[in-house]
């Protein structure tokens, strides 16, 4: 069982980095199962938000437009949750699951968690990028499981737990 993070500071870089390396496994013909985040249309602290369900699905926006003025979470729990399902009916005979982050949904128990759990109890390793809210609960629910990623060496790791599953 191998789940590892990968955290950058810098807004969208954990992003950028996943959806990259998803590119790069995929086109040397690993099975991914999964989503990467792409944000878009940046003004201020509004941005839309949406995910590519991997490797084949749709693109969803998970973002909602809650008006110029909005302070609050801006997040489509519903659009969330549809993307989850999608992950799931394509998660057999992938080899690794890309996890674009571990957000609040997650460290409430919602988002991506049961998925998350399950593919460890199947022995197929995870990737998920964490930030910085939500990285403490992100550690009570891996424990010390979880290995960190750097951002430069994430194919190279994926490479060796790809390798690793049977």
């Amino acid at each position: 069982m191998r789940i590892g993070y990968v955290f950058l500071p810098e807004r969208g870089a954990t992003d950028l980095v996943l959806a990259e390396l998803s590119v790069q496994l995929r086109d040397a013909g690993h099975t991914l199962a999964g989503a990467v985040q792409y944000t878009s249309g940046c003004g201020g602290h509004h941005c839309d938000m949406d995910l590519q369900v991997l490797p084949d699905g749709p693109v969803l926006r998970i973002s909602q437009n809650l008006g110029g003025a909005s302070t609050g979470c801006r997040l489509d729990a519903g659009a969330l949750e549809r993307a989850v399902m999608e992950v799931a009916q394509r998660l057999a005979g992938a080899q690794l699951l890309i996890v674009n982050k571990f957000g609040k949904h997650e460290a409430e128990g919602r988002g991506f968690r049961q998925l998350i759990a399950e593919a460890l109890s199947a022995g197929l390793p995870v990737l998920i990028g964490i930030n910085s809210m939500n990285r403490g609960a992100f550690f009570d629910f891996v424990g010390d499981l979880a290995e960190p990623v750097p951002a430069e060496k994430v194919a190279d790791w994926a490479r060796l737990v790809m390798a690793e599953v049977v």
